[in-house]
């Protein structure tokens, strides 16, 4: 059965996402609306800038709708999704989403001209991922709850919660589907 994957189309590389997902078994919608949201049976939080996308997401009453969304289906977020994801944020006074027990450093390697690619290993996923590290957070810590699935230079990079899978990389920007064909699992088995 191919399960239907939304990717937030407000910010980022929306188009490499729902490639890497389609190639990864899946059918795809854009989400830019509270409507886009029905009948998908998980959704994807891409990078771009977290509070941008924030104030788009209340703007278009996209907010509630995914937060009401994640309490039912699988989210995977990438970059600022994974700051969206996070329960606490470095410097912010409250959360977003607040999905994943974890405490997220925006910004974490440093500004645009500072992006650079790393190998990692994701435990379950690919034991030879190149991670492409954009204005990247990095996880400072997780609950016990919290899988950890990568780290780089000792910080964690990805991670799973239950349903809630997050990284720091932009899984999209790699000819590498293998982050998203784990989703796309995920997503399989959950529905």
């Amino acid at each position: 059965m191919s399960v239907k994957i939304g990717v937030l189309a407000l910010q980022g590389a929306v188009s490499e996402h729902v490639r890497s997902l389609e190639a990864s078994g899946a059918q795809t919608a854009l989400v830019k609306n509270t409507r886009d949201l029905d009948g998908l049976d998980g959704l994807v939080l891409p990078g771009g800038e977290s509070t941008m996308m924030r104030r788009i997401m209340d703007r278009y009453d996209l907010f509630e709708a995914v937060k009401d969304f994640s309490e039912q289906r699988p989210v995977f977020g990438t970059c600022a999704g994974l700051i969206l994801m996070a329960k606490q944020i470095e410097g912010r006074r409250g959360p977003h989403l607040a999905l994943l027990d974890i405490d997220v450093k925006r910004n974490a390697f440093g500004r645009q001209v500072d992006s650079f690619e790393a190998d990692l290993e994701i435990k379950g996923i690919s034991e030879a991922y190149t991670g492409v590290f954009i204005r990247a957070p990095y996880i400072k810590s997780a609950a016990e709850n919290v899988d950890v699935l990568a780290t780089y230079e000792g910080h964690i990079v990805a991670c799973q919660q239950d349903r809630f899978l997050a990284c720091a990389f932009h899984p999209e920007l790699t000819d590498n589907p293998a982050m998203h064909r784990y989703f796309v699992r995920m997503v399989n088995e959950y529905n």
